[in-house]
């Protein structure tokens, strides 16, 4: 698996986390991929071969070639037909909710065709220049353009769902909602349904997906901590409610995602998230 990363111009870094491309050969017998979530909104052009989506244990449907992966709270599982080649965006959390007037609650746990969201025209032209790009770096050029020509058009996102955010990411996910809004019901409130709307899940899911973030790296880095130190360090009241909230989002337990085949994909993708 080939997986890179790549900054945003300092114009769309407060939207944008990365850019980044994924490729991997063709291979026979490809085992299934667990996704699981990273608190991210993700516009993704496939660019190789198709990929199926479970829904079930045996049922699947084939992803979009050019779609918008909303928020998710549940884990799934992608097996791509043969050669793999994709481009993607991945934005923060509050940082597609300006380019569309669509809920972005709508877009939560599947796949969105872009021509749904932009309009056929520009998903159009959009997904022409993408797919017949010589390189990555042109790609970057393009996708930047028609996000710079976008923001202009739109307006900024609402500061108390990005002031919230930012304390989530900055807490790693340990801000507890009250605290921050210093136990204003009516702000909760208030909070509650623009989260619903610009982002496509509640505060307190945000914060169970950015803190599982901070303990994926950890195991994934291989620090020498036991399980128990790490669920301390993330503020986990013990292990047990750590490996509660981890079989929650991953359907399995710590030890498990470390030496499961199905995990390489999401491992990479963490690695160097």
């Amino acid at each position: 698996m080939n997986y890179q990363t790549f900054e945003p111009h300092a114009d769309l870094k407060s939207i944008v986390k990365c850019y980044w491309t994924l490729e991997v050969s063709a291979q026979k017998d490809v085992q299934r991929q667990l996704i699981i979530p990273d608190g991210c909104v993700e516009m993704i052009f496939i660019l190789g071969e198709d990929v199926k989506r479970f829904t079930s244990a045996d049922d699947f449907l084939l992803q979009p070639r050019q779609m918008v992966l909303g928020q998710i709270t549940e884990a799934f599982y992608v097996q791509p037909l043969g050669y793999v080649s994709s481009f993607a965006v991945r934005f923060y959390p509050y940082g597609f909710a300006g380019l569309v007037s669509e809920p972005i609650i709508n877009l939560a746990n599947k796949e969105t065709p872009i021509a749904q969201l932009l309009g056929e025209e520009s998903a159009s032209a959009l997904t022409r220049e993408i797919t017949e790009a010589p390189d990555t770096q042109t790609r970057i050029e393009v996708v930047e353009a028609f996000l710079l020509e976008k923001l202009t058009r739109q307006a900024t996102i609402d500061s108390i769902v990005k002031e919230t955010i930012d304390t989530i990411f900055l807490t790693k996910g340990n801000a507890a909602i009250n605290t921050i809004l210093k136990d204003d019901l009516s702000k909760r409130r208030q909070l509650e349904r623009k989260f619903s709307r610009q982002i496509g899940i509640s505060p307190k899911q945000l914060g169970k997906v950015i803190r599982l973030q901070s303990v994926l790296k950890m195991l994934l880095d291989e620090q020498s901590e036991s399980l128990t130190d790490i669920a301390y360090e993330n503020d986990y009241f013990d292990q047990a409610h750590f490996i509660k909230d981890f079989k929650e989002f991953t359907g399995t337990t710590p030890s498990a995602f470390l030496e499961d085949d199905k995990m390489k994909l999401s491992s990479l993708f963490y690695k160097k998230n």
